[in-house]
């Protein structure tokens, strides 16, 4: 984080920078939202193994509904409509794109990752929308509020969630 960034982060509440930063994750550079999105991949492991894809959805509506809270706290006080150092918005929209992974792994009895390729598939893809921001993404992300700065990721995480069940019909026939 650069210290003009610091500064404007001073000026939120302390507890809206621990969730937007995701507990300083967010000054992790190059790429912050990288290596937030890569951090979340652990983290989806865990609540896979905890409590499966319903556990994994929950988490995820979860940090997108605390990443709303504090987000708005952050662009209030830092006048800032997207700070790079908010990272919460990758968690939530990486969990969304592990979802169809969770999901096969439950439904088939399959070790989630035995499932690798699906992982890669749903951080790339993700990762690829949440930059280039094509279409409905990248309105979301031109709101310039709260909402918006969650909004744009949780869209890339549904688009990469369709990309990896479209993947996974072709690769096992399905959809052959």
């Amino acid at each position: 984080m650069t210290r003009a960034a610091t500064r404007a982060a001073t000026a939120a509440p302390a507890g809206a920078v621990l969730v937007a930063s995701v507990a300083g994750l967010g000054r992790l550079r190059p790429a912050p939202g990288t290596w937030a999105s890569a951090a979340a991949l652990p983290a989806a492991w865990a609540l896979h193994a905890a409590g499966g894809p319903v556990l994994l959805a929950l988490a995820a509506a979860a940090a997108f509904a605390a990443g709303l809270w504090a987000a708005a706290r952050v662009i209030a006080a830092t006048a800032e409509r997207d700070p790079p150092w908010v990272v919460i918005d990758e968690v939530a929209g990486m969990w969304i794109a592990l979802l169809p992974v969770s999901a096969g792994a439950a439904l088939t009895g399959a070790e989630v990752l035995r499932l690798w390729p699906g992982w890669v598939l749903a951080f790339l893809a993700f990762r690829l929308l949440d930059i280039w921001k094509p279409g409905a993404i990248g309105r979301l992300d031109r709101r310039g509020d709260a909402l918006g700065l969650m909004a744009d990721d949780a869209a890339a995480g549904f688009g990469a969630a369709g990309l990896v069940l479209l993947a996974a019909g072709l690769a096992h026939g399905i959809m052959a």
